[in-house]
């Protein structure tokens, strides 16, 4: 396949990681919010079978869920190409790798709270919310303003789609751990910007300029 073809498949992969890490993540921090509603109060975790079987699900959605979302930024990357800002790049590919690298281990730590009667238990939960919540989502930010600025510049995004990423970049950078599942915003952001990629909206390819 040559060239050519390889970067017209590219935005079909990125709108679709994209979606994809949008469902498994929200998935994940529903499962987490529900099983463990009071993850932010600094209590004794009391987790039965039913809480640890839905926590367990949720950490096993998130490796395939951090695949998906390398999988959408490397997609969206390539198609800026040359045109990209190298400074903006740079900070768009800095976030999102450490968002990543956040979200596994917020995932590590939420371990804990699956060995029935460990010490640690409300230790680990409290880590993987801090992670989770106040620096994975604060990384999230950087990479939602980032990502809406290479749109913008380059044309590509609908002003709309445009103005909602700053919106949520800006929540995500001011609320953090203060209101529960707001970090939902994050995924809610990444899936209208897949499915705006699948619609036709593709990264890397510019609009046709007004007539007159």
């Amino acid at each position: 396949m040559d060239r050519k073809h390889k970067r017209l498949a590219t935005p079909w992969a990125a709108g679709t990681a994209g979606v994809v890490f949008a469902i498994l993540t929200a998935t994940a921090i529903i499962l987490v919010r529900i099983a463990l509603p009071g993850g932010d109060d600094g209590g004794a975790v009391t987790v039965d079978a039913g809480q640890r079987s839905a926590v367990r699900t949720a950490l096993e959605l998130i490796p395939f869920a951090g695949i998906a979302f390398l999988w959408f930024m490397g997609a969206l990357r390539e198609q800026a190409g040359e045109r990209e800002d190298k400074f903006v790049s740079t900070v768009f590919l800095g976030s999102g790798l450490l968002f990543v690298a956040m979200l596994f281990a917020a995932a590590a730590a939420a371990w804990t709270v699956l060995g029935d009667g460990r010490e640690d238990s409300s230790f680990g939960r409290d880590v993987a919310y801090a992670l989770l919540t106040t620096y994975a989502m604060r990384m999230a930010a950087v990479f939602v303003i980032t990502a809406s600025t290479i749109g913008r510049r380059l044309g590509v995004l609908p002003r709309p789609l445009t103005v909602l990423g700053y919106l949520t970049g800006l929540t995500l950078l001011v609320v953090g751990a203060s209101v529960p599942w707001s970090e939902l915003v994050f995924p809610a952001w990444v899936l209208l910007l897949g499915l705006n990629i699948l619609r036709g909206r593709r990264p890397g390819a510019p609009r046709p300029p007004a007539s007159a």
